[in-house]
């Protein structure tokens, strides 16, 4: 009876992927990997050829990692691009569920203090000039809004900024800001900021509800709270 294939290989335009099975030991999966790579003649074409490799169901360490993508690139022709897996750590997953929860500040921020959160934030008061609230999520003010707002600080550019008086210093969403107006005003009653055509825009919250899905989710997370 003829071997499981436990490595097989699909040629894609972005290059190649390479499926590992993950009903065997890393072990035998290594072993067939080894015996497939010195079939083919990689070293022999005139360009460097990127690998995606698909793990499935298995989960490997860092330096089984490493060994895996130092085996494929004895190859002086292939460079490993990525490595996928289905599942995840535990702490990954803890890290990725802080990153999608709705953290609650509930007190004003004062002048002066920093309100810092990896995640969503809602603040239950206001933000008063000299605060800033910046989350890596959406920011979310039951208050006014007088200091400024920084919404999706490392790149994420599908945030909002929602407050109950919008009277902002500065808005801030991803590498976007926008300044607050040469004149005296006395802000603009549940508006929501985010990004549209490359530039900050504000409109009105029940607007801004059919644009944007990610406020139709702010129910769902602030349940899970």
């Amino acid at each position: 009876m003829s071997q499981k294939p436990l490595v097989m290989i699909k040629g894609t335009r972005d290059g190649l992927t390479l499926f590992l099975s993950d009903d065997a030991s890393f072990h035998d999966v290594k072993e067939q990997l080894v015996d497939m790579l010195n079939q083919d003649d990689f070293d022999e074409v005139d360009s460097l050829i990127t690998i995606k490799v698909e793990l499935g169901n298995r989960l490997l360490h860092t330096d089984e990692r490493e060994e895996l993508k130092t085996l494929i690139q004895s190859k002086r022709r292939l460079v490993v691009q990525d490595i996928v897996s289905n599942v995840i750590t535990k702490q990954e997953a803890l890290a990725l569920k802080k990153a999608s929860d709705i953290h609650l500040h509930m007190r004003p921020v004062r002048s002066g203090q920093v309100v810092d959160i990896v995640g969503d934030v809602l603040v239950i008061g206001d933000v008063n000039p000299g605060g800033t609230v910046k989350a890596t999520g959406n920011v979310f003010i039951l208050g006014a809004l007088r200091g400024i707002a920084h919404a999706g600080y490392e790149g994420n550019k599908d945030v909002v900024i929602v407050a109950s008086l919008m009277n902002p210093v500065q808005l801030r969403i991803a590498e976007f800001y926008s300044r607050a107006p040469d004149y005296e005003t006395d802000g603009v009653y549940m508006e929501c900021a985010y990004i549209e055509k490359g530039q900050i825009v504000m409109d009105r919250l029940q607007q801004v509800m059919k644009k944007c899905p990610v406020i139709n989710g702010f129910e769902r997370s602030v349940l899970n709270v």
